[in-house]
């Protein structure tokens, strides 16, 4: 004889079941506190985001010229249309788009460009209501560990976020221009090609380095990435944006690093220092009195300027290599002063020197 309670068993156990299976759904559903940041992150800064896309002119086997389109990222810093990117991004470009995260595209013009530090500022003439500029931080609070978040248009693909942590700071790499650039972010984040100009973001969502460049033997990202530091970066766009140029100062003088191993060579009386390989007429070394290279000699492979000064202080610090004499005048400007301590000959003097302005490029 049937009983009259299993269709109610039936249900209660089907009952059972679905709430099991709701509360495993509400359970895979649910997100971590640092997913949510991602999220929240990706919400708050994509809008801020834009694909820029360039085509320049360069010639083929029959030296006809052809279009050669280049893509990139760029970030909005200003909602009159300002736009930041790398110099890289839109180098010797004929056209430059913007597109912004909504899909509607528009004609930049170059503002301004620097290759030294790898930065360039393009404007759009778009409605406000779509320009979202992004929120600043401070690149000098720094630490390695500390997570952070790339948005950007790699190969293409619009609005990919990667996350990773800084692997190390205070890195120098070269400039498209050769000069080196200070301070450099590392991180792991996933940067590809098309990720250049992008934002580097912290958990706050603010913009602490504007992706670069990667290391990669492969042509893909193999977790070694570079970000201008939002610090350099704020002293460069601005300068752009008013001007379109940065005024450097200037020595006026063309270095070369004297190592221990070249020191001993020539029998200097010093062991490190940054001999002065030559002075421009005119220039800033020259009117202060510093004195250039009388000859060169071969020493292995190397060709070594001597004769002249060799630069062993400026404002009383050592110095060590050219890099480091670049990386203390690259916080000086035009018009400063310094005061260098050199040896000339087997005395070493003082020169006090008025800082000029670079020569523009090209």
């Amino acid at each position: 004889m049937q009983n009259k309670n299993t269709p109610k068993k039936y249900l209660v156990i089907i009952g059972l079941v679905l709430i099991y299976a709701l509360l495993l759904s509400q359970a895979g559903a649910a997100l971590t506190e640092d997913e949510k940041n991602n999220i929240s992150v990706y919400n708050q800064v994509a809008p801020s985001v834009v694909n820029v896309s360039s085509v320049a002119m360069e010639l083929d086997f029959f030296l006809n010229p052809v279009p050669k389109q280049g893509s990139g990222s760029g970030i909005i810093i200003d909602d009159r249309g300002y736009v930041l990117t790398n110099h890289h991004v839109i180098m010797e470009a004929q056209s430059v788009q913007v597109t912004l995260s909504d899909g509607s595209s528009y004609p930049a013009k170059l503002v301004g460009s620097d290759p030294d530090s790898d930065l360039a500022v393009i404007k759009i003439a778009a409605p406000k209501s779509k320009l979202k500029s992004i929120r600043l931080g401070d690149s000098d609070k720094l630490r390695v560990g500390q997570k952070v978040l790339a948005i950007g248009n790699p190969f293409g693909l619009e609005e990919t976020l990667t996350t990773g942590v800084i692997s190390s700071v205070g890195r120098s790499i070269r400039a498209p221009s050769g000069l080196l650039i200070e301070d450099m972010i590392q991180t792991d984040a996933s940067i590809n090609p098309g990720n250049s100009g992008g934002p580097l973001l912290n958990s706050d969502g603010e913009l602490i380095g504007i992706n670069s460049a990667i290391f990669t033997p492969s042509g893909g990202s193999v977790g070694i990435g570079f970000a201008i530091p939002v610090n350099t970066a704020k002293k460069v766009f601005p300068q752009l944006m008013a001007k379109g140029y940065v005024d450097y100062p200037w020595l006026g003088a063309s270095l070369q690093t004297l190592r221990p191993s070249l020191a001993e060579a020539l029998k200097l009386p010093v062991r490190e220092g940054v001999i002065v390989a030559e002075v421009v007429k005119n220039g800033p070394a020259d009117r202060a009195g510093l004195r250039g290279a009388t000859r060169q000699v071969r020493l292995g492979n190397t060709i070594v300027a001597i004769g002249g000064d060799i630069i062993l202080q400026i404002d009383g610090k050592k110095v060590e290599s050219g890099d480091v004499l670049i990386r203390y005048l690259r916080e000086k400007k035009p018009g400063d002063r310094v005061l260098l301590t050199v040896l000339r000959g087997s005395k070493t003097i003082n020169v006090p020197l008025t800082l000029g302005k670079r020569p523009r490029r090209g």
